[in-house]
């Protein structure tokens, strides 16, 4: 599991705008609103085993599993039409799943429980081929860890 007290330092490596967004896709990318981008960024590393590409108080990129993702702070989406939105929503994420594939949710349980985290649903088999686990992050967003659950044992 990362350190969660490991990020790169503040500012190092900012990626060029231009060139990451022309990088981008194709495929969904995800955005999140977010309070506080560090304390985001150190609970998703953590939980998710994410890597924290870049950071710093406004944005940061991460990377897990295949995926990448950003946070922005609420002061950077200033003047974007979700920003009062944003900050009148109880729990941002209420009602949005995001689904990190590949990532173990035993292993993910464990890291938030270890830093106090909620977790909504612990891991479990479901009936549909897969192991999950529920956890809400500190903004209130529901990351599923998601792996293919193994095949039942055959007994010859």
């Amino acid at each position: 599991m990362p350190d969660y007290d490991t990020l790169p330092p503040e500012g190092e490596n900012r990626p060029d705008a231009e060139a990451f967004g022309r990088a981008l896709g194709p495929g969904i990318g995800l955005n999140l609103l977010v309070a506080d981008v560090e304390a985001a960024a150190r609970f998703q590393a953590a939980v998710l085993a994410a890597r924290v590409d870049y950071w710093d108080r406004d944005f940061a990129v991460l990377n897990a599993q295949g995926a990448v993702w950003m946070l922005h702070s609420d002061r950077s989406y200033r003047d974007h039409p979700l920003s009062g939105i944003a900050r009148a929503a109880e729990g941002r994420g209420a009602g949005a799943e995001l689904r990190l594939y590949g990532r173990d949710p035993d292993a993910a349980e464990a890291a938030a429980r270890s830093l106090g985290g909620v977790v909504l649903a612990g891991a479990a088999n479901k009936p549909h081929g897969v192991r999950e686990a529920h956890i809400l992050d500190l903004e209130g967003y529901c990351w599923v860890p998601t792996v293919p659950k193994l095949p039942p044992k055959r007994v010859d």
